[in-house]
């Protein structure tokens, strides 16, 4: 491991130490380096150079919208290959809140993301795309596809 010296201002510093604090690392070291990993892996993803991601696609919808539910089923179906799991959770009356989570190739990961949050009747969506190594991409069934009626 490596040591690096910076030097900031004075108001950065404390900003920092009660970031720190605030998050419960045990030291600054293990902060900065979240903040340098966090900050790499957006580089990565921005530049389309992460290859595999885990992502979660958190959104609220009008489950009143005419076959919406239906839609967002089919979605993950279509994508099971990158689809792992779907929290559904019922707000009130009109508005659910369900968090799916993504696995695999970054460009599948985004398509079906974005794919959900486009649908109508969604009416807020957030992604949060993590790149990862993924070291056995076995799981992945590239150009998998059959047919299978859902009744």
């Amino acid at each position: 491991m490596r040591r690096l010296t910076i030097s900031v201002d004075d108001d950065l510093a404390d900003a920092f130490d009660q970031l720190v604090e605030r998050k419960g690392y045990v030291n600054r070291s293990e902060a900065f380096r979240d903040l340098v990993r966090k900050a790499l892996g957006d580089a990565e993803v921005a530049a389309g150079k992460a290859t595999w991601c885990v992502a979660t696609v958190s959104y609220v919808y009008d489950h009143h919208e005419r076959q919406l539910s239906n839609r967002l089923t089919q979605i993950q179906h279509e994508h099971h290959n990158v689809t792992l799991a779907t929290l559904h959770v019922h707000l009130d009356h009109e508005n659910c809140l369900e968090t799916v989570v993504l696995k695999g190739r970054t460009a599948a990961v985004r398509a079906t993301a974005d794919g959900i949050i486009a649908q109508t009747g969604v009416r807020h969506g957030s992604v949060h795309l993590v790149p990862v190594e993924i070291k056995n991409d076995n799981y992945v069934q590239v150009g998998h596809s059959h047919i299978h009626p859902h009744r």
